[in-house]
């Protein structure tokens, strides 16, 4: 038995120690694997920091530690590791005094900030999510604040990625957003999904290298606006990141960067559709959880999408059989007009509700008039945002799953081009920017073919289940495919009862995370948060959840790799055995 004097354990004899070659002690909390080699006696944690396998089952030859496990591989004497897919080892002080070896349990400690730090890069660098959760599971157990692992991902996923901004770093803004509404268990989990996306799609790709912003003296915005939409216009992304970095560099506002950025990706219809308004809004969203600070280094990425865009007036769908593009174009021209016929009555108009279900017209010369009259009546930029967003989710709650599978993600592009729009108009309600609302209402227009028929909503019916084994529920159901309409009627009859908002959107955040879930959910469940949130509850919030559980539901169960993983890594961070 191992005897504790002056802090220090004594092993046993270096005789001992050297023919038994590793001796197992314990003391100040760890289990210490003392092991004899080339003469000297050396301390090391036992649980191999990889996956917690003890090496005291190893070898030693050369100076190396090798776990048998797995082969992670380390130096002996200093406990660092040669393999990215494990970590450094704890090593421990180790004396000989008069023949015999002791042990100090209580080395110096490290600073687990800047260590998990580190970690995060490593795991993002080489892309192994093993380390991405044991990371972000040590940062907050150091007490890290959640930007500090959001910084490192954005950083990361705007530098190594020639192509700029991504799907990957729109769900690592998703991961951001949705924190507040997740149980707190949740939401390390959030984020380490969110960062596996941006190590997973900038893997193996050439990184972004910025371009320096202008010498000048220039600092009016609306020459930069001008320069920057005319660059853009004519695909000419290196002018148009240099001129935006100009601007940033210069002070120019907040507002005004950002009317020049939203500006520019509605000077066409629909770029690319939808996705650069909403990446655009990702964006800044973005930038509301690190900081404007990071404007430098988050808003040049979106140059590349912006130039590329694909226009949708080019699209033969936009063209026939009916010609959308001319109506779009032609509302385009008459939305000045509209507005300074709408200012007297500005702020009196709330028929959003009435204005999403004209939106589901068929008629898309019926449609543009609804959008038109409702801007004559004072409809505010917001407002339309918020009709054609709930438009969407009607879409979504009314599609019929005899359509094929792939086109809930057509569904699901119109609604997130929505609410991007929404959130956009909330931060710069432009003029030029309302013209998105004409292109997302004929992106919905067209989508049409998608709900006939339509599938029924729900019927609201009177509850004898509490809300707690509704939610239960839930999460049971959606373990088995094809609970579509079922996941739906449990969400309609939570909302019908007496419970509270909070515990649904984490229940539905749960659903989401427990799956190897992809950018359309994560996009989704987003987009749902804001929506339902901002619509108390109205009806219109209810169709928000209702189509948020369908597409969930179509979507689970997936094989759940990732969070086992996750798991994996929570485990060995509570000391859990993981072999026995």
């Amino acid at each position: 038995m191992s005897t504790i004097v002056k802090q220090n354990i004594l092993v046993g004899s270096l005789e001992h120690v050297k023919e038994r070659g590793c001796i197992v002690v314990t003391g100040g909390g760890h289990t210490i694997a003392v092991f004899y080699h080339e003469g000297q006696a050396h301390a090391v944690d036992n649980r191999c920091p990889h996956m917690g396998f003890p090496l005291d089952r190893g070898s030693v030859k050369d100076g190396i530690l090798t776990c048998h496990w797995h082969h992670a591989r380390f130096d002996l004497a200093g406990g660092g590791t040669f393999n990215p897919f494990a970590d450094d080892v704890r090593t421990f002080p180790c004396i000989v005094v008069d023949g015999e070896v002791w042990v100090d349990p209580y080395p110096p400690p490290r600073d687990e900030n800047r260590h998990w730090q580190r970690r995060l890069n490593d795991g993002m660098e080489h892309n192994i999510r093993l380390v991405i959760a044991k990371a972000v599971l040590g940062l907050e157990a150091a007490g890290a604040d959640y930007t500090v692992p959001l910084k490192i991902g954005a950083e990361f996923g705007t530098t190594y990625s020639a192509d700029g901004w991504s799907a990957a770093m729109s769900i690592l803004t998703c991961t951001a957003n949705i924190l507040p509404e997740l149980r707190e268990e949740d939401r390390p989990r959030a984020l380490y999904q969110g960062l596996l996306h941006v190590a997973r799609e900038c893997a193996g790709k050439a990184p972004r290298f910025p371009i320096d912003p202008l010498p000048t003296g220039e600092m009016r915005p609306e020459v930069f606006s001008a320069w920057f939409r005319n660059f853009i216009e004519v695909r000419d992304e290196e002018g148009a990141e240099r001129c935006l970095a100009t601007a940033i560099e210069v002070g120019v506002s907040r507002e005004d960067i950002a009317r020049m950025i939203f500006t520019a990706a509605t000077d066409h219809i629909y770029l690319d559709s939808g996705h650069v308004v909403d990446f655009a809004n990702k964006a800044f969203e973005l930038l509301d959880h690190l900081g404007w600070d990071m404007a430098g280094q988050v808003l040049p990425s979106l140059v590349h999408g912006m130039a590329r865009a694909r226009r949708s007036e080019e699209l033969s769908q936009w063209r026939s059989p009916i010609d959308i593009s001319s109506m779009v174009w032609e509302a385009r021209r008459g939305l000045p007009s509209l507005l300074d016929r709408s200012h007297s009555r500005s702020g009196g108009w709330h028929e959003e509700d009435s204005l999403a279900l004209a939106i589901l017209d068929d008629s898309p010369k019926a449609i543009i008039s609804s959008i038109n009259e409702s801007i004559v009546a004072g409809a505010t930029a917001e407002q339309l945002g918020a009709a054609v967003a709930h438009a969407a989710f009607l879409r979504m709650a009314h599609f019929h799953t005899s359509n094929e599978f792939r086109d809930w993600d057509t569904v699901h592009n119109t609604l997130t081009a929505a609410n991007g729009l929404h959130q956009a108009l909330k931060r710069v309600p432009s003029p030029e920017l309302l013209r998105g609302v004409y292109d997302v209402a004929m992106s919905i227009y067209l989508d049409r073919f998608l709900n006939l028929p339509p599938m029924p909503l729900p019927a609201i019916a009177s509850n004898h289940e509490s809300s707690t084994e509704i939610l239960g529920r839930l999460l049971d159901m959606v373990n088995v495919r094809h609970q579509v309409e079922e996941s739906a009627k449990a969400v309609s009859d939570y909302l019908a009862g007496d419970g509270h908002s909070e515990n649904l959107m984490s229940t539905m955040g749960r659903i989401m995370l427990r799956e190897d879930a992809d950018f359309h959910s994560f996009q989704i469940l987003d987009a749902a948060f804001k929506q339902f949130a901002s619509r108390k509850c109205a009806e219109s919030a209810r169709h928000v959840m209702i189509g948020l559980s369908r597409f969930l539901a179509a979507h689970s169960p997936t094989p759940r790799a990732e969070g086992q993983t996750f798991q994996i890594a929570l485990r060995l961070q509570r000391g859990e055995e993981i072999y026995r």
